[in-house]
């Protein structure tokens, strides 16, 4: 609870602890699942706890993995397959017994999660907080094939519009998720707030930790990378069939992806059959910690991904300096801009996406260019800014209440 000491000398250290907050965080997944969703909140909790308050993640999964940070509640769950999702069938007893001494609830998922937590938010005299991290249309089209297109849309449409409509406050990160929620959930509300990133971890001199060398990458190689998963709903196989076309045209082409999922055997099946060995470098997954210096060797970020709500991966490479060639749609044109920070495809046809990259290739005046408003871009998602935008939220809503 928030509370208030009266054994104080000042009046700042009274409105220090008056905002004091324990904050509850709850998703469906954390780590060791290893995503976008799972980088902001950690992010976001470290900062809030530098900050002074106190925040717990509640989560599901194995409870015997062993977390690095404080209070990380596990709620035991069986795993889905190699999705990183597991499912729980309710919060238990310690997540019960925490509800009620939250200041903020914050969701960062809406199914799972979202649906136990309305099951006890009227017993809960504390704001219900929403961030959409997801395409939920996109996403139910790869993971929810099995139910027919028109009934999987219309029940996914109708929860979301029933569970926005329940909390104090939906956050979206970027101008065209907001768009997309009033056109998908009916949801008329949302607020943006984008996904920040600690970005002097990503403002590293390739030189330091890794060599390109050691790569098999030369000075006369134009080094591409994509980081992330390497999933059906990141339009991997798009991305090898542009980069395929690429290659072909400029043999110094190189792709480097720092990632792992359900795609990658598909993935290694392309690079065999087309004979891209040389082409290639596939990392595998890499702790958080790692990727900035595997960021750094590269001299552009590429993604063929449309299912993006406001991609930290992109925001990382701009803040590495990395100009990003990507495909328009909502979360990706919100944070990269065309001519300016990155090449945007203007669809997802085929040669589109590699027509920008060759740009990159052929004009080094436009990619020394690119980089300089990639670095500049970035600063607008510092996790300071980002995150204290977040903490404003969270003050206004607990004074409202």
């Amino acid at each position: 609870m928030i509370t208030v000491s009266f054994n104080i000398k000042d009046i700042g250290a009274l409105q220090y602890i008056i905002l004091r907050m324990r904050i509850g965080f709850f998703a469906d997944m954390y780590l060791p699942h290893i995503s976008g969703i799972t980088n902001h909140i950690r992010l976001n909790k470290r900062f809030f706890e530098q900050q002074g308050h106190e925040v717990f993640l509640i989560t599901f999964g194995s409870t015997q993995y062993d977390d690095d940070e404080p209070n990380v509640v596990r709620n035991l769950a069986v795993p889905v397959g190699s999705t990183g999702w597991s499912y729980g069938p309710a919060f238990n007893k310690e997540t019960r017994d925490l509800l009620p001494t939250l200041d903020i609830v914050h969701a960062h998922h809406p199914f799972q999660t979202g649906s136990y937590l309305l099951n006890h938010m009227k017993k809960i005299d504390a704001p219900l907080v929403f961030t959409n991290h997801t395409r939920h249309d996109l996403y139910a089209d790869t993971y929810a094939r099995a139910i027919p297109y028109t009934l999987r849309h219309k029940w996914n449409s109708r929860y979301l519009k029933h569970f926005t409509s329940q909390c104090d406050l939906v956050i979206a990160p970027s101008a065209g998720i907001v768009d997309w929620l009033a056109e998908y959930a009916q949801c008329h509300t949302a607020q943006v707030i984008p996904n920040g990133i600690d970005l002097s971890a990503f403002q590293v001199d390739g030189s330091e930790g890794k060599n390109r060398v050691h790569l098999g990458i030369s000075k006369e190689d134009t080094l591409f990378c994509y980081v992330g998963r390497v999933s059906h709903e990141k339009n991997i196989s798009y991305l090898l069939n542009e980069f395929l076309s690429l290659h072909r045209l400029y043999a110094q082409a190189k792709l480097m992806i720092v990632g792992d999922g359900t795609e990658m055997s598909f993935a290694r099946d392309f690079i065999k059959r087309h004979r891209l060995e040389d082409a290639f470098i596939l990392t595998g997954p890499k702790d958080y910690e790692l990727i900035p210096e595997y960021v750094a060797l590269a001299d552009a970020f590429i993604t063929g991904s449309v299912s993006e709500v406001h991609p930290l991966v992109v925001i990382e490479a701009l803040a590495a300096g990395l100009p990003a060639i990507v495909v328009d749609s909502p979360g990706i044109s919100d944070t990269v801009e065309h001519g300016k920070s990155g090449l945007l495809a203007n669809c997802l046809e085929p040669g589109k996406l590699a027509y920008e990259a060759e740009r990159l290739i052929k004009d080094k005046v436009l990619r020394a260019k690119l980089s300089v408003g990639a670095r500049e871009r970035s600063l607008l998602y510092c996790i300071n800014n980002t995150a204290g935008q977040l903490l404003d939220a969270y003050e206004k809503l607990l004074e409202a209440s």
